[in-house]
């Protein structure tokens, strides 16, 4: 696993859709993001996410971290690679040289920090200037666990979300509640936007690459149709 982290245990491989083989046939890969203030639980999603249990000795990130998964999405194979960026502001020089080329991001929040989300809108800025232009991001109310102690309501942030066309959701790094939803949610919209030609893989920077199964699909000629018929002698 890559988290620089491992791949999750497969127990709950039905739950999780995850391919235990990291080298099975993929048909894309994704780059994703992690992005918020620091203290949101922001590595302790994406180590939910990996590893399926929480990080009970989590401190601030320092620069960048890593991890990928392998996940089913609407029935394609798709490599979720994910780079968890530090929160702290001394850092963000270097985490912004880590947006060029994302296809997705989850922008995280702390229900029970109403700093943290008031800090959302400089991150989406950054997210929407420095990757991809299109580049598809849900924003994540974290920590929901802690509902006695919130300080920003689902109701104002689920406008925040619409206000700027976002996907929203509230999850719990702890409990594991919506962490997998928040990131196949994501990748299900990509895919989507691929399948529309909204997105398109071979554009440089998009985020997206194909993986072994597709290529091989567009190496293969369209249809056995023409072959037929300049095999026919009539």
């Amino acid at each position: 696993m890559m988290m620089t982290s491992a791949l999750p245990q497969e127990d709950k491989k039905d739950r999780r859709q995850t391919m235990s083989d990291e080298t099975a046939t993929k048909d894309f890969l994704f780059k994703f993001l992690v992005i918020g203030s620091a203290g949101t639980g922001k590595s302790c999603l994406l180590h939910q996410f990996i590893e399926n249990k929480f990080k009970q000795d989590s401190n601030h990130t320092i620069g960048v971290e890593f991890g990928s998964r392998v996940v089913n999405v609407s029935g394609k194979t798709v490599k979720l690679q994910i780079w968890d960026t530090a929160g702290q502001e001394r850092f963000r020089s270097v985490t912004r040289s880590y947006y060029r080329g994302a296809a997705g991001a989850l922008l995280v929040y702390d229900i029970t920090s109403r700093e943290t989300y008031n800090a959302l809108t400089n991150w989406l800025t950054d997210a929407r200037t420095l990757a991809s232009p299109n580049i598809v991001i849900i924003l994540c109310g974290n920590k929901k666990d802690l509902e006695a102690e919130r300080e920003v309501t689902f109701l104002e942030a689920s406008r925040f979300a619409q206000e700027n066309e976002l996907m929203f959701l509230e999850t719990s790094a702890l409990t594991g509640e919506n962490v997998e939803e928040g990131f196949l949610k994501c990748a299900r919209t990509i895919l989507n936007k691929i399948d529309s030609g909204e997105l398109d893989p071979e554009r440089m920077g998009s985020g997206i690459q194909y993986g072994d199964a597709s290529l091989r699909q567009l190496r293969q000629p369209r249809g056995s149709t023409t072959q037929n018929k300049q095999q026919c002698s009539c």
